[in-house]
């Protein structure tokens, strides 16, 4: 089933899209969502284009979402790149551990922004964002999203931009760590690759028909992201852009010559 999408302006966004999406006329595209669907509501996927820096930000966690009232999810996500421009750059944690003080201080006068890892980033390029990772997404990027559904963000620093922070949440929440290596890395040319396993969703790569291995792990529930080449799922044709819900990974066909994400919620 063909998830229904909307699409989100955002001052960041962009007036020009990259294939197969356009931009309708006059609009700053930020974020394309695929609506979840009451068969699998735990996941949201999204495309996300930006022409200017996102704000410095992080999520909650489960406890901490409905500690505060706001819904039993937080917010952990992974991010794919699928086009960067020369010199783009996403932030990540921070280069040295820093504590809530300095953390607000520098929120204040904006110096947060050169305290976290900036990493240029190309096509392939993934990093898994855990809850209370502090964060930000530099200019010239499309990214896909796969994350909890739930969209609570805290801003800690936003540029000057005429919008409320968040301060005493956001630092609650965040973790004043360097972002571990082994949650960041490249899709390879060729073959199958997981991205995220745990705690909340699995997240891999399918290159061409998928194995034994990747069957037994996604029994039922699954999205399915086309990257090139067409997907049938339950004879229904999802194609780069788009993407499914499929009930099971019986479902679902793979093209031997096309490449796909699937992902799944972990209960």
């Amino acid at each position: 089933m063909l998830m229904p999408t909307r699409t989100v302006e955002k001052v960041w966004g962009r007036h020009t899209l990259p294939a197969p999406f356009i931009a309708p006329e006059g609009v700053r595209v930020g974020e394309i969502w695929f609506e979840p669907q009451p068969e699998l509501p735990e996941l949201l996927v999204k495309y996300l284009f930006t022409s200017e820096k996102l704000s410095v930000q992080c999520h909650p966690n489960d406890g901490q979402a409905e500690a505060a009232g706001l819904g039993r999810n937080g917010k952990e996500e992974c991010w794919l790149v699928v086009a960067a421009e020369e010199g783009a750059t996403l932030g990540v944690g921070f280069r040295e551990e820093i504590g809530a003080e300095a953390m607000r201080t520098a929120a204040l006068d904006g110096s947060i922004e050169d305290l976290l890892v900036w990493h240029e980033v190309q096509a392939g390029d993934y990093f898994v964002i855990p809850a209370g990772t502090v964060h930000a997404i530099g200019p010239g990027c499309s990214i896909i999203e796969v994350q909890q559904n739930s969209d609570i963000t805290y801003r800690l620093y936003d540029y000057g931009r005429p919008r409320g922070l968040h301060l005493d949440d956001g630092i609650a929440v965040a973790n004043g760590a360097p972002h571990p290596e082994s949650l960041r890395g490249s899709i390879p040319a060729s073959g199958h690759a997981s991205l995220v396993d745990g705690p909340h969703f699995r997240l891999d790569l399918v290159d061409g028909i998928a194995d034994d291995g990747l069957l037994y792990s996604y029994a039922d529930r699954l999205l399915v992201v086309p990257l090139s080449g067409e997907v049938l799922v339950a004879g229904e044709v999802v194609a780069p852009g788009q993407c499914a819900y499929a009930p099971n990974l019986a479902s679902v066909s793979f093209a031997p010559e096309g490449k796909c994400l699937v992902t799944a919620p972990i209960s």
